[in-house]
C-alpha cells in the first residue's frame, strides 16, 4: 500500500505520495462552505494516519497494529479501497476529502488548554486555506478528531470563543510566569507553525508562540521572549478582541 490516494481519476497526476484529487471537487466544497460549515465526521488518530490526512509532525505514530486496525475499520466503512493499480488506495467520501485538504494547507495553528470540562475539546487546530476557509480538527479526551470545513473568520471567532477569557491584566515585566501558569483556572498554548511537503511528509519550518492564562477575572498573555526561546514575557494583547487580533496577526 503506497501513500497515493485517489476518489476518481484526477485533473492532473498527483507527485509520490500526493492525494488525487477529482476535478472541481475543491471549488464545489468551498462553494459550499460559503453556505454554511460542511463536516467531515469523527475519526482516531490511527485512522487519519493511515490515509495521511493529519500534518505528520504534531503526532506520534500509532503501533503497527493499531494501523493495521485502523485499515480494516476503514475498508469495512467503504471509506478505504483499492486503487487501480497495486500502488494505490482509494481514500472516499467525507475523508477523502479531508485528505485533499489537509494536504493543501502549508500552516497549522495548534491550541492546546487545561481546564477543560466534560464534552469540551481540549485541543484545537486549523489548516487555513488560500480561499479563506479552514480546516478545523477538534480533538476530545478519547483522542477522537472531529473535522469540519469553516469560513476562515467563523472558525477563528470559535477558536477565540474557546480559548480562555477574562479581562486584560497589565502587563508586568516582574511576573512568575511558571507561577501563573500553575496558578491559573485555564490556560492555553497556541502555536502557529509554517510547513513545507515533500510528498506527503509535512516538514515543520517557522513557528510562533502565544499563551494565554486566566487567573481570577483577568487574563494574562504571554509570548516567548526573542532573543530567550525559553523565557515567556508578559504582552499589552489582552481580552477578547486583543487575543483575536492577535490569533489574526500570527495567521497572517
Amino acid at each position: 500500500m503506497s501513500d497515493d490516494h485517489s476518489s476518481v481519476p484526477p485533473e492532473t497526476p498527483p507527485g509520490p505520495g500526493e492525494a488525487s484529487v477529482p476535478p472541481g471537487l475543491v471549488t464545489a466544497v468551498v462553494d459550499l462552505v460559503d453556505t454554511g460549515p460542511v463536516l467531515l465526521g469523527a475519526y482516531t488518530i490511527a485512522e487519519l494516519i493511515a490515509v495521511d490526512a493529519i500534518v505528520d509532525f504534531l503526532e506520534a505514530r500509532p503501533s503497527d497494529e493499531v494501523l493495521a486496525e485502523a485499515v480494516r475499520s476503514l475498508a469495512a466503512r467503504q471509506l478505504l479501497l483499492a486503487g487501480s493499480t497495486g500502488d494505490q488506495v482509494q481514500v472516499r467520501g467525507d475523508l477523502g476529502i479531508a485528505v485533499a485538504f489537509q494536504q493543501r494547507a502549508r500552516m497549522v495553528l495548534d491550541a492546546r488548554t487545561t481546564g477543560t470540562v466534560a464534552g469540551e475539546p481540549w485541543r484545537i487546530l486549523l489548516l487555513p486555506q488560500p480561499e479563506r476557509i479552514c480546516m478545523v480538527v477538534r480533538i476530545d479526551a478519547l483522542g477522537v478528531h472531529q473535522i469540519g470545513l469553516y469560513k476562515f473568520d467563523e472558525a477563528l471567532d470559535m477558536l477565540t470563543d474557546w480559548l480562555p477569557r477574562g479581562s486584560a491584566a497589565d502587563p508586568d515585566p516582574a511576573l512568575d510566569a511558571d507561577a501563573l501558569l500553575t496558578s491559573a483556572e485555564r490556560s492555553a498554548l497556541v502555536t502557529v507553525t509554517h510547513y513545507t511537503a515533500e510528498g506527503s511528509a509535512e516538514i515543520a519550518g517557522a513557528s510562533t508562540d502565544l499563551i494565554l492564562a486566566r487567573r481570577g477575572e483577568r487574563l494574562h498573555v504571554l509570548s516567548r521572549d526573542p532573543e530567550h526561546r525559553e523565557r515567556l514575557v508578559p504582552t499589552g494583547a489582552g481580552g477578547r478582541d486583543g487575543v483575536h487580533d492577535r490569533l489574526v496577526a500570527m495567521l497572517a
